[in-house]
């Protein structure tokens, strides 16, 4: 599908407000969709359809898609890209705003995550469903690339930090591929990746509720030490939080980004005990 001409028609004109980078490239379509692990059983939540071709080739495998987009001036373009998609509807609200028992409502229990995401909400949108109560199977983005790293990351690398583990307290992250800006219409000014998150109960976290503001709190300010953070974030004295962390065996000059998945669920679980 040209872009170009569909927006064009409708006379178009694509938001820096909203991040709007759209993709034609049919194969590229098939791609995402393919990376996704899309089947007819399959119902599917698109954030940000755009022109709605990605839309078109989800629904082309799956039972049904729901898109949320947030610009109300894409109805027309999407009215034509989806006409003959039965099983797609378009949902014109802000995802960010949309409450999970609305979700619930209009996709069901269950339910995949494919997206296209607008480069400026790619992490809070990420944070939304990862710390919701909704039965996410499996998150695929097409996000920045750097962001990308970040969020596959190793602990001890430069990359590192809270997006990384939240997903891995969460999730199993791999890079799928990575994608040309000049897949897009218009181009963006860096390159793209598309990710998947495949959600896995891997943990067992005493407080699951602790565990993201401990996450984040580690990570406040990356030159200072765990304990420093600790303190700053959580209001514990140093001699407490130098205790918890040697409970764990972890030396007080640690830093957040040292730190594993795993090892952050055993913090939140010796910190809430």
């Amino acid at each position: 599908m040209n872009i170009s001409e569909i927006t064009k028609k409708y006379d178009f004109r694509f938001s820096k407000k909203y991040g709007q980078n759209f993709i034609g490239d049919e194969n590229l379509l098939s791609a995402i969709v393919a990376d996704a692990g899309i089947t007819e059983n399959d119902i599917v939540l698109e954030i940000g359809p755009g022109a709605g071709t990605l839309t078109r080739q989800i629904a082309k495998k799956a039972r049904c898609v729901v898109a949320y987009e947030i610009d109300k001036s894409l109805e027309p373009v999407l009215d034509d890209t989806l006409k003959d998609c039965d099983n797609a509807e378009v949902i014109f609200d802000d995802i960010m705003e949309v409450s999970e028992d609305e979700i619930r409502d209009a996709v069901g229990e269950k339910f995949k995550i494919v997206a296209n995401l607008p480069y400026y909400i790619t992490t809070p949108i990420l944070f939304k469903f990862l710390s919701s109560s909704l039965d996410v199977e499996s998150i695929t983005v097409m996000v920045q690339k750097e962001v990308a790293e970040r969020i596959c990351a190793q602990p001890h690398t430069s990359d590192y930090g809270a997006l990384t583990v939240s997903v891995a307290l969460k999730g199993e992250a791999r890079i799928c591929r990575i994608v040309g800006r000049n897949c897009f219409t218009p181009p963006p000014n860096v390159d793209s990746a598309i990710v998947r998150i495949d959600i896995k109960n891997r943990f067992e976290i005493k407080r699951a509720d602790k565990v993201d503001s401990l996450v984040r709190g580690a990570f406040a300010m990356k030159r200072k030490t765990l304990v420093n953070n600790l303190c700053s974030s959580l209001g514990l004295s140093r001699a407490d939080a130098e205790s918890k962390l040697a409970s764990l065996g972890l030396k007080p000059t640690v830093r957040a980004e040292e730190l594993s998945a795993e090892q952050f669920v055993q913090l939140c679980n010796e910190l809430y005990n």
